[in-house]
This record gives C-alpha cells, structure tokens and sequence, in this order.
C-alpha cells in the first residue's frame, strides 16, 4: 500500500484487457516472434537446427523476470535484457536468437498485435452495448417524451427514438474500428532502418527470401497486410489513428452519459441502483449518477489521450527517434484499458436501466399545451376565424398559462382558458382527442424499426456469436 497502483487495473478493467496489455502476454508475443523469426529462416537455408528451435519452445513461456531487470538495469536496452535472459533458459539456441532483427521487431510488432486483440475485446463490447440499446429502442419505440433542444421542450419524440440517436454515434464509431481491423498493418521484418540490410548478408543478397521471411511471418500472426516499407519502426499515425477511433468512442459514451444524467435530475430515466448503494455520505436520499459519471471521468481522460499520440506521430524524426517509447507505454495500454472499462459500465448501465412512464407523462402534459395551440389556430380559421385575431387571443392565454407555471408555481391551465374562453368555437371532445401525445411524435416509431433493422441488425447479425457479455462492475 506504500506505491501507486492503476486505478484502470484495480477497479475498473476486465481481466482480458488487463492481460491483453500484461508483461506475460508481451514478453511471450516477443518469444514467439524469436521461435517464428529462427524458423522462417532455417526454412530459407540458414545454419538453424531442430534441437535450438525445440529448446526455444520448450521456454518459450519460462521468463525469468527478475534476471530481466538485472540484465536491462546493466545493459539500459530492454530487448537485449530478454535476448540474453531467453538465451540462458535455451542456451543452444543463445546464438541465433534475434537473428538479423532490430528492437523493433518484438517491440512493435508485439504493440500491434496487442492493439489488434485488444480491438476485437473492445469489439465484442461495443456489440453488447447495441445489443442493449437496440433492445431498449424497440421497447419503448411508441413511448412520447418531451424532445429538447437547447434543453429547452421543443418537439415530443419518443424514448426509443432517442436511444437510436445514442447508437447512431456507436454505429459510426464501429464502422471505423472495422475499417482499422481490416487495414491494419503488421510491421513485419524491416531491419534496423527499414532497408533489410542485416538480412541482404544473411540471405546472400537473395531480396525474394526476405520478402518470403515478411510475409509468411506476418501470416503466421494472422496479418493478411504488411507495411510495404518503414524505417526502423511502423508509422506512428496507427498510434494516433487507434487512440482517436478510442477517442471517438469516449466521445459517444460520453453523450449518453450526459443525456442520461439530465434524464435522471428529472427524474424520467435512471441507471440502476442497487439495495445497499449509498448515494451520498451525508445526504441519505441521493441516487447519484455514479455509473454515468464514471464513464464521463474516463472518457475525458481518453480523449486527453489522443493529442498526445498525436504529438508524438508528428514529432518523429527520420527512420526512428525513442521519445515515443515511455509515451506509448502509457498512452495505449491506459486508452485501451479505459475504453474497455467505459463499455462495460455502459453494458451495466443498460441492463438494469429504469423508465418512470408517469414522470414522463407529466412533463409532455405541462408543455402539450403550448404545442397544440397551432392546431388550435387552424382548427378556428376552417371554422371561419380571423387567422390573425384568433393567434393574438391565443397568444395572450399563453403569455398568462407560462405566468402562472413560471412566477406562481401553479399547473399549466391554458387549454382550461382557451376552452372556457367563449370568442373560440372548438369543439371540447375534438380538441382533448388531438392532445394525445402520440399524434405529436411524426415518425418517431417507424424510424426507430427502420434504423434498427438496416443499420443496428446487420452489424449484430454478423457478430451474434458475441452477445450475451456479462457486465459486472468491480467497485
């Protein structure tokens, strides 16, 4: 309890992001690539064995940790410090260990690999969170509420047409992860440069054998694309491209977030609350938002993110310069790991998310009114009014109904004033039937069937083999 501990690991990430992004998972990615490097090239006629490839297997995931840290703090290199830790668990294999290759080749190759797996975590999240709010849409598709804008009543619309708003971003932002998982590059074998020259004398000048080691290796990690050229290291724009596609994602959470905090202050839609939860240290009665709030603290933080992997893309210098390093190692894990958390609060969130019907029902009727008064007007003219006589009257009856509901505290009773004002001839029974509030919602429910069925199904159809994630929250 005496140093600094990630609150990402201890409170809120999944074990497998958490993995994802583990000394063990990276230092044995690292072996792998040694064990697939020293293979391709025996393929390829270098002086490799059977029995320096089968020790280095056989410790491929026996890391000696604590020798690690005595090698790097000697050597100041981290790669090397595995190469020699690597080389006293397989000593047959010691001399041909990282042959031909540079830093880069376990470093970042390892990095995008990380990032590719730890986009397809994210991307069975993202699928249960549309599961749930295509869910939530379809159930309350026919529910009027006050629409806002400016968060001012404008408008009804329904509580199942605004979720669609809240997946329309979600739908945007998986349109784009799909898009990076499908162009996404490995780095491959470059040499320290990009130029391959370490293995122009490894292969005999043979360019046809190098291109074979690039490709086939980059297979074998299941990379169908690999950078047709680089220097030492792949491009960092794919740094900066991933953390803004997390970005975008903090950027939609976030929306819902906010929306559904205001929804809750007036009481209409509220996250879960469970039995014991305390809301406030002094205040007994509270239900604070803290899902909701939690999400909005971690998403400004990952948008924070991606100016600094921004920076770093624009500042590299030539073929390599290391003022990346220490900046990655935060960066992408931590906006990783963020992401991962945000989408399963919002799984948490949406599957005990609660609708109070009534409390909706009563803000549409203090403002209905004031919405209905332009039928009112056209209903008085097609009864033989003066359009202009008649919008003054009704006029001054909404000036005195928002008088009485702003300054006195009192009900709205403009419709009570305009029946019981005998210069207008509505019809009482006609007039109180219009006021349904699903005659005010346009196409709110059919646009929510179609949304869902053209945009939302196809993407959940496809990746049906995801749903059914389970959401718990860690604290």
């Amino acid at each position: 309890m005496n140093s600094y501990k990630n609150p990402l690991e201890e409170r809120y990430s999944s074990e497998e992001m958490l993995y994802n992004f583990s000394p063990n998972n990276k230092f044995r990615n690292w072996r792998k690539l040694w064990i697939s490097l020293a293979e391709i090239e025996k393929d390829l006629g270098l002086d490799i064995s059977d029995e320096q490839i089968a020790q280095l297997k056989e410790n491929a995931e026996d890391i000696d940790y604590v020798k690690a840290a005595e090698y790097e703090k000697k050597f100041r290199h981290d790669v090397m410090a595995h190469v020699h830790t690597y080389g006293d668990a397989a000593p047959l294999a010691k001399g041909i260990i990282h042959l031909g290759a540079t830093s880069a080749f376990v470093g970042d190759n390892t990095d995008l690999i990380q990032m590719r797996d730890g986009l397809l975590l994210i991307r069975k999240q993202l699928v249960n969170v549309m599961k749930n709010l295509a869910d939530f849409a379809l159930q309350y598709k026919d529910l009027p509420t006050l629409g806002f804008t400016h968060y001012q009543p404008a408008q009804l619309t329904t509580v199942g047409k605004r979720a669609t708003l809240w997946l329309q971003s979600l739908v945007l932002d998986f349109e784009e992860l799909e898009f990076f998982l499908e162009t996404l590059r490995f780095r491959g074998v470059k040499g320290t440069t990009g130029t391959a020259a370490s293995f122009l004398e490894l292969f005999d000048g043979d360019y046809s054998k190098v291109k074979h080691l690039d490709k086939e290796l980059s297979k074998r990690f299941g990379f169908d694309k690999v950078f047709g050229v680089s220097g030492q290291t792949y491009d960092r724009k794919i740094d900066a491209k991933v953390v803004a596609l997390l970005s975008n994602i903090a950027q939609s959470a976030h929306k819902f977030t906010n929306d559904l905090r205001l929804l809750q202050n007036l009481k209409e839609i509220e996250e879960p609350f469970e039995k014991n939860q305390i809301g406030s240290s002094a205040m007994a009665y509270k239900r604070n938002p803290m899902r909701s709030e939690r999400i909005g603290a971690l998403a400004k933080f990952v948008m924070s993110l991606s100016t600094s992997s921004a920076m770093v893309a624009s500042t590299q210098w030539f073929e390599r310069t290391l003022d990346d390093s220490a900046n990655k190692r935060l960066t992408i894990p931590q906006a990783f790991l963020s992401i991962d958390a945000i989408l399963m609060i919002w799984n948490n969130i949406m599957n005990g998310i609660v609708v109070y019907e009534n409390r909706i029902q009563k803000h549409i009727m203090e403002e209905l009114p004031f919405m209905a008064t332009e039928y009112i007007i056209m209903e008085e003219v097609k009864a033989g009014g003066d359009r202009q006589e008649i919008h003054e009257t009704i006029r001054v009856h909404s000036m005195e109904a928002s008088k009485k509901v702003k300054e006195e505290g009192k009900e709205n009773d403009l419709l009570e004033r305009i029946l019981n004002d005998h210069s207008l001839k509505l019809d009482k029974s006609k007039l109180m039937e219009v006021l349904d509030p699903k005659n005010f919602i346009g196409f709110a429910p059919i646009q929510t069937e179609e949304f869902i069925e053209n945009e939302v199904n196809p993407i959940l159809e496809k990746y049906a083999d995801l749903i059914g994630l389970k959401a718990d929250l860690k604290v």
